[in-house]
């Protein structure tokens, strides 16, 4: 048998499965939660691979500051189309669109996250990553050409050599960065914010550049992996008001991050009232919802 023929086979009986256990969910709804868990890790394997393939023409094109941006408004349509969910941007002002450079800092809830990206993701813009996610097979691949900062969470040095590096590609190429300041996914399942950590605004101020906050709505009606729960929906994104940098210095890095973080939690609280069509109140805080650390957690995003 053809390696063509055994991807064929191999296509043919994923999308059989998919959609057996969509029509499985009308009796059974945690088949949906299969069905679109399957549907979205094709997608996104087919995107890497496209992605990959992308980044090295862009590349001999000299335009591979849009590598990212192309292969995610690519994974916008096939995850509308696979699995029924979507993000609705928000952006009256069209900063996306007009403010560049910039460090775009998000709310990070969970795997979903990605298909934000694909929906919001500005042009000329790259992400930063944990270094291990560079030997993924696809994803990884595609990561390396588009020009991921890579992120070694076990080597201080390393990541605050890394945050250097792309304060310089900010100020030479006019590149921005989006960064997910709480580190890691949350989960949560009504609208809270994890501590944020201080590497992205140590390298807005550090690149003199300003952060622009993007701010999704708490989606655990649509995706909940606790309660198996993954239904077809829209998700509201808000892009807020730059925060400009200028002027400022490392002593002021603190106040930046718990600021920034207030606007965003108070930004999230209200989407998801609109969402949810209730009132929801400001969930407290403890401490200054900020990393207070040495070394590489207070570099890393």
């Amino acid at each position: 048998m053809s390696f063509y023929s055994a991807l064929t086979y191999f296509l043919g009986g994923y999308a059989a499965l998919v959609i057996a256990l969509y029509m499985l969910s009308v009796v059974f709804p945690v088949a949906a939660f299969a069905a679109r868990t399957l549907a979205a890790y094709i997608s996104l394997i087919i995107c890497a691979i496209y992605g990959a393939l992308a980044s090295i023409v862009l590349r001999i094109l000299g335009r591979e500051q849009i590598a990212q941006w192309t292969t995610a408004r690519a994974f916008k349509y096939i995850m509308a189309l696979t699995t029924g969910v979507s993000f609705e941007i928000i952006d009256p002002k069209h900063n996306l669109e007009t403010v560049r450079p910039a460090v775009f800092v998000g709310n990070h809830q969970t795997e979903l996250d990605v298909l934000m990206l694909g929906c919001m993701f500005p042009k000329y813009c790259s992400v930063t990553a944990k270094k291990s996610l560079k030997k993924v097979p696809f994803l990884g691949w595609f990561m390396t050409l588009s020009g991921t900062v890579f992120i070694d969470r076990k080597n201080s040095k390393d990541a605050r050599t890394a945050m250097a590096g792309a304060a310089k590609e900010i100020q030479q190429r006019k590149q921005s960065v989006y960064i997910f300041p709480e580190g890691t996914r949350s989960y949560a399942k009504e609208p809270e914010l994890l501590p944020f950590k201080k590497g992205a605004f140590h390298l807005a101020v550090q690149a003199g550049v300003p952060i622009v906050p993007v701010v999704a709505a708490n989606y655990s009606h649509v995706f909940y992996i606790k309660n198996f729960v993954f239904r077809s929906g829209k998700i509201p994104v808000k892009v807020l008001d730059p925060i400009p940098t200028t002027g400022l210095t490392p002593e002021d890095v603190d106040e930046l991050t718990r600021s920034t973080r207030d606007i965003m939690l108070k930004e999230m609280v209200a989407l998801t009232e609109k969402v949810r069509n209730k009132p929801i109140a400001v969930p407290a805080t403890n401490g200054d919802g900020v990393v207070h650390a040495s070394g590489v957690d207070t570099t890393l995003s």
